[in-house]
């Protein structure tokens, strides 16, 4: 391989890129999120300066199931979410991601610095009326979500403004000497946005402390509610917002 040839590649190995070029079209991605009041301190631990916890004191679990995403395949995924403000302009902060599928953590973690852990959620309906998501690290249970399937109708040009909202990642990427190579918050935001059905119901969450998987690290004070929702949607690529380095 000439130097050209080595630029021009999408990713490591060169013999077989993990994942395909972006951005990526996501057709009938479904959403299970439970929003919950939380503890103010572990809240503003879990956010990195100059990020700002809003102010509200909630926490979004959420669970999303994607079963048809080019250049990353079928997959599922959990984590955390807060509501955060960055330079007075409203964002969520994506604290942990759980997930089973290589290309996408490879890929999330490579380019946008998404938080992704390998993991094994999993979102269904339970019996015939129980939405439940699950999280198992290592066939350990750590996290339980329940809703009413279906429950009440959301509107979904609100839905679509919710999806569209700006997210940040805390991305991090060390030099070959140990010493941080990549140290920025990356913003991006969700487009082409097609809400095919959203509803919200009353819910509950279970959280299990694990040291691997710290989601309870965010604790459950009360429950606010939580929403389902499936859309058509496009991951474009991500934009620096801050460099620590600089």
């Amino acid at each position: 391989m000439n130097p050209k040839e080595v630029l021009s590649l999408q990713s490591m190995p060169a013999a077989s890129a993990s994942y395909g070029r972006p951005p990526y079209r996501f057709i009938d991605r479904e959403f299970f999120i439970i929003t919950y009041e939380s503890d103010p301190a572990a809240i503003r631990q879990a956010v990195p300066e100059p990020l700002e916890p809003d102010g509200s004191n909630t926490v979004s679990y959420e669970w999303i199931k994607m079963p048809d995403s080019s250049g990353l395949g079928s997959y599922e995924e959990s984590g955390i979410v807060i509501p955060c403000t960055f330079q007075g302009e409203p964002c969520n902060f994506v604290a942990q991601m759980y997930l089973d599928n290589a290309p996408a953590i490879l890929g999330g973690r490579e380019i946008w610095g998404f938080p992704k852990k390998w993991a094994n959620p999993r979102l269904s309906v339970e019996g015939t009326e129980t939405l439940t998501g699950t999280l198992h690290y290592n066939h350990v249970l750590v996290a339980m979500g329940t809703m009413p399937f279906k429950h009440n109708i959301l509107d979904e040009k609100d839905t679509a403004t919710s999806i569209a909202k700006t997210q940040v990642n805390l991305k991090l990427i060390p030099d070959v000497d140990g010493t941080p190579k990549i140290a920025q918050l990356v913003a991006y935001n969700l487009e082409n946005i097609t809400v095919k059905g959203a509803w919200s119901g009353p819910a509950r969450l279970s959280l299990i402390p694990h040291i691997n998987a710290p989601v309870a690290d965010l604790p459950v004070k009360a429950y606010i509610g939580g929403k389902h929702f499936i859309a058509d949607l496009t991951l474009p690529y991500a934009r620096v917002i801050h460099d620590y380095l600089q």
